[in-house]
């Protein structure tokens, strides 16, 4: 297997990503894009009845002022009814987004909010509103073609345009926010962002170097919360100058308290404190750099869907293809603890991460203590645990085949019909055809 190195995180990272699970940022460059947007055009409706005005043009000035009298109907129309659709339409999405958080896990609201085509509905909609506004202020109460000084032409024009965006932009809003609701689609999106995180991890062959005597640890010092993201690039640069080996001790996905040491430093002079910018901690887990999350993400749907107040083994089924989708891309990759080196070779970080019994048991553990109530999830997982194993190497298959085993001794202890047993355990992709 080749050696992929690491890939180094993005400039502004933590911030695009914090402004990605924030719903404010878009709208409020929308509106100030819209103000820029009208004083833009404005002045060019100025110069255009100014040209005219050069040119004696006074009946064309004339059919300009009465186009936009025509327009200006629509445009108050529009600048009335835009505000309550918008508050109709997203009243209706909070109400979908309850009913997603509760039907399968409330993880998957941050799908809702990290929507683009969401943002972008709510975006022009209010873009359109406050232009809208902004264009009525451009119309003047004198009609006579000599003394009117502008005549809002393009504004009404591209008002028009905008509402007809918006037109468009919701019926594609409606469309993603159906295809949310639904199960599919939901575990596709969380199985894609997952593949995403699978292929940023480092190839090659892990080898466990010597790191020298551990002479100090560093503290975290800002707000408690969940590790998200690690800045690997400024970490390795700070250890580079500072001639030392950096170890990050909590994973990604740990939950750190200030106090709590987050980086042990093995020879040479630590630093004084904290390296800015180089970690990330939020409120909740993120995939950025979470191998697990996705599978934490699947298992907590499949787990839902097996409480007895729900009882859809069917959506447990889909969940299960989809981790034995993610165990299948993850079967080969060199997992545990991944050592950064500088540009000299030198390794200046080691960052540990999930093994694959870790990654194993998230996937079938809690989902198999539920799984011995549906024969369709027990054949599912046995058939997905058969699969995995065919394509594992041979020092992987050991924590599979101990699910295997513990699923077959807990349906054995629960079904007492030898019938209803061996149907129960009789491996099938799809759980019962």
């Amino acid at each position: 297997m080749s050696d992929r190195g690491y890939r180094r995180p993005r400039a502004l990272s933590p911030l695009r990503e914090h402004l990605r699970d924030t719903f404010w940022f878009a709208p409020t460059v929308g509106l100030l894009c819209s103000f820029a947007l009208w004083w833009g055009v404005s002045a060019l409706d100025a110069e255009i009845v100014t040209h005219l005005k050069d040119e004696q043009a006074y009946e064309e000035v004339g059919e300009l002022i009465r186009f936009a009298d025509d327009a200006r109907t629509i445009v108050t129309t529009v600048s009335s009814a835009m505000m309550t659709f918008i508050g109709v339409v997203f009243s209706i999405s909070l109400v979908a987004v309850q009913m997603a958080s509760g039907q399968l896990t409330p993880r998957v609201v941050r799908i809702f909010v990290r929507s683009r085509i969401s943002k972008l509905t709510l975006t022009v909609f209010l873009a359109t509103f406050a232009f809208s506004l902004l264009v009525l202020t451009s119309y003047e109460s004198e009609s006579d073609p000599r003394r009117v000084t502008s005549v809002p032409l393009l504004q009404s024009m591209l008002t028009l345009a905008m509402v007809g965006l918006s037109l468009l932009l919701f019926i594609a809003y409606v469309s993603s926010t159906l295809r949310l609701m639904q199960v599919g689609p939901v575990v596709d999106r969380i199985t894609h962002e997952s593949l995403r995180v699978v292929g940023r991890v480092p190839g090659g062959v892990r080898e466990e170097l010597p790191l020298g005597a551990e002479t100090a640890r560093i503290g975290y010092a800002g707000r408690a919360g969940v590790l998200r993201e690690v800045n690997v690039a400024r970490l390795v640069r700070v250890a580079r100058r500072q001639e030392v080996v950096l170890r990050l001790i909590p994973r990604i996905g740990d939950f750190v308290v200030p106090g709590t040491p987050v980086l042990a430093v093995h020879g040479g002079a630590s630093p004084q404190r904290m390296p800015r910018y180089t970690i990330s901690v939020g409120v909740e887990r993120t995939p950025q750099q979470d191998l697990a999350f996705g599978l934490r993400q699947l298992s907590d749907i499949a787990l839902r869907a097996l409480s007895p107040a729900v009882n859809d083994p069917t959506t447990a089924v889909q969940c299960l293809d989809r981790i034995v989708q993610l165990l299948a891309a993850m079967v080969h990759l060199p997992l545990g603890a991944v050592q950064h080196r500088d540009g000299a070779g030198a390794v200046r970080l080691v960052q540990d991460g999930p093994e694959w019994t870790d990654l194993v048991d998230l996937a079938f553990e809690e989902i198999r203590w539920c799984a011995t109530r549906s024969p369709q999830v027990s054949r599912r997982m046995l058939a997905g645990i058969d699969d995995v194993v065919a394509l594992a190497p041979e020092d992987r298959k050991g924590a599979l085949v101990r699910h295997r085993e513990l699923l077959v001794k807990a349906v054995e202890r629960t079904v007492p019909d030898v019938i209803a047993r061996e149907f129960a355990l009789f491996p099938d992709r799809q759980g019962i055809r």
